[in-house]
């Protein structure tokens, strides 16, 4: 792998290090990772009594031949494509601009759909847009309270842990036109 061929990514807490915040960031990350446990805990109770049907994105981040994997701190702990929940009434690629920006600090404006799939997962149906962003050595920030980790992968070197239908929308980005 060749991880290092990026510039090192910066946590919240380092982005508030020369700030007069810093020790209070750090504190609140752990509280923050508890919260998103909580709350997805809850949510699988609400899903198992409604059934319902959600709208989600998923970004597919390239430069060059890798693709940026990462883990949450909520649910399985695997890699998978960055992406998050589409709000009420929100364009779907502004939700993709909206969550790359919330987990790692990098503004996408301009985005390649690559379709949409659909998920049965957890006692819901998920309709989940696909994008991707070609990006030249960017810089990220990490959401430390919701990301665990995240790292570049080689598109022909992916960890065996990956998430289950990233293997799937990676192939829709061979097939794009």
């Amino acid at each position: 792998m060749t991880l290092f061929q990026h510039p090192p990514c910066r946590s919240d807490a380092e982005s508030f290090r020369a700030g007069p915040y810093a020790p209070r960031v750090q504190l609140i990350v752990p509280l923050r990772r508890w919260g998103y446990r909580a709350a997805y805990t809850a949510l699988r109770g609400y899903w198992f009594l409604t059934h319902p049907q959600t709208s989600g994105v998923k970004c597919v981040l390239t430069d060059g031949d890798q693709v940026l994997l990462v883990r949450h701190t909520y649910g399985p702990r695997v890699w998978d494509l960055p992406g998050g929940s589409v709000r009420r009434a929100e364009d779907p690629a502004a939700a993709a601009t909206r969550e790359m920006h919330e987990e790692l600090g990098v503004r996408i404006e301009h985005w390649t759909p690559l379709g949409q799939i659909e998920i049965a997962i957890e006692h819901r149906i998920d309709h989940v847009h696909c994008f991707h962003a070609e990006l030249s050595s960017p810089e990220l920030v990490i959401d430390h309270g919701e990301l665990a980790a995240t790292r570049w992968f080689a598109r022909d070197d992916l960890p065996p842990d990956l998430g289950r239908y990233s293997r799937a929308i990676l192939t829709k980005l061979d097939s794009a036109p």
